[in-house]
């Protein structure tokens, strides 16, 4: 999943902070429906926190919840103050067989 309109608030500023999400995983014994992830994912519009602990924090719930194989999050921070932050988190080491693609979001050169 990708979710490149992300967006949370600042805990310092109260101003908006964006960013590109990918998400990916190997079910376990259920999947996520989009729209229940859009949900969640939107509900984070009106909440303060860090990048680390928003993205973090994201990854660890999803993976509560969901109860997959594996999961990993990629929060890729649009700058503020000049300085793009990326946060990555995963469950653990992949399952042998999985095909894990590039997450396909380049260094910050005027990202988008």
């Amino acid at each position: 999943f990708a979710a490149p309109e992300f967006t949370s608030l600042c805990p310092v500023t109260g101003q908006p902070d964006f960013a590109h999400l990918v998400i990916d995983y190997a079910p376990g014994k259920t999947i996520v429906e989009s729209k229940s992830l859009k949900l969640f994912l939107g509900s984070f519009r009106n909440h303060c926190g860090f990048h680390e602990d928003v993205t973090v924090g994201i990854g660890q719930r999803l993976f509560d919840e969901m109860q997959p194989q594996w999961l990993r999050i990629g929060g890729y921070w649009y700058p503020r103050g000049g300085i793009p932050i990326d946060v990555f988190w995963q469950s653990g080491a992949p399952p042998a067989a999985l095909w894990l693609p590039d997450q396909g979001v380049s260094s910050y050169r005027g990202r988008g």
